[in-house]
């Protein structure tokens, strides 16, 4: 996390969700309150097609921004992958598997954290 309280592998996943139009992206404050993760990015694809392609994409930026590898699970069906960047997980459904599971309800429960929509913003964009 920089000194301004962002944190860059945070930005960065969302910006490129942005960008490769995930829909409904929900972040997850897990910090201090999990150990698996400090946040969890749970966002949406229209198809299996996409999922895979968003899931592909983006564990290639984060390797290409020097943090590290990512494991991803899930990757051939296409319906739900899960990209695991250390500090950040990732959730990536098709609509129907994530309402399924429904993810963000399950977190939102006891002494989780709340849930927040997020959107990502890059410098210049309204």
């Amino acid at each position: 996390m920089n000194s301004d309280g962002t944190d860059p592998l945070l930005d960065l996943v969302l910006q490129h969700l942005d960008e490769d139009q995930a829909q409904e992206v929900v972040t997850i404050d897990l910090a201090g309150k999990s150990s698996i993760a400090d946040h969890m990015v749970i966002a949406s694809g229209r198809s299996t097609r996409q999922v895979a392609a968003i899931a592909q994409k983006l564990a290639e930026k984060i390797k290409k921004a020097g943090f590290g590898p990512v494991k991803l699970e899930g990757l051939p069906a296409g319906d739900w992958v899960l990209l695991d960047a250390g500090d950040i997980v990732v959730h990536l459904f098709r609509p129907e598997v994530r309402s399924f599971y429904n993810l963000e309800r399950m977190w939102a429960f006891g002494d989780a954290p709340p849930v927040t929509a997020s959107t990502a913003t890059t410098a210049g964009s309204a």
